[in-house]
């Protein structure tokens, strides 16, 4: 069964242009997804998207792995805390 979600957004000063959008999810999908943050419908897909966004730069910082070097003093930053 698909629930259609009507997520709304509004304009403010200082914050970025927010759109309206109508989205068809599965009922399920969305209660895990609910369950999983403790937020409501908005603040669901809002964490969803900022993940499915953030999976491009994740991928290309996984490509740099070990074409990277560091010269970090491991004992120092232990230490440090």
């Amino acid at each position: 069964m698909l629930v259609s979600v009507l997520v709304f957004h509004w304009y403010t000063r200082g914050m970025q242009p927010e759109r309206k959008i109508t989205l068809n999810v599965p009922e399920e999908l969305l209660e895990a997804a609910q369950r999983s943050t403790g937020q409501g419908v908005t603040e669901t897909v809002r964490q969803g998207l900022r993940l499915v966004a953030a999976g491009e730069t994740f991928r290309r910082v996984s490509k740099l792995r070990g074409s990277v070097k560091f010269t970090v003093d491991l004992k120092r930053l232990r230490d440090d805390r």
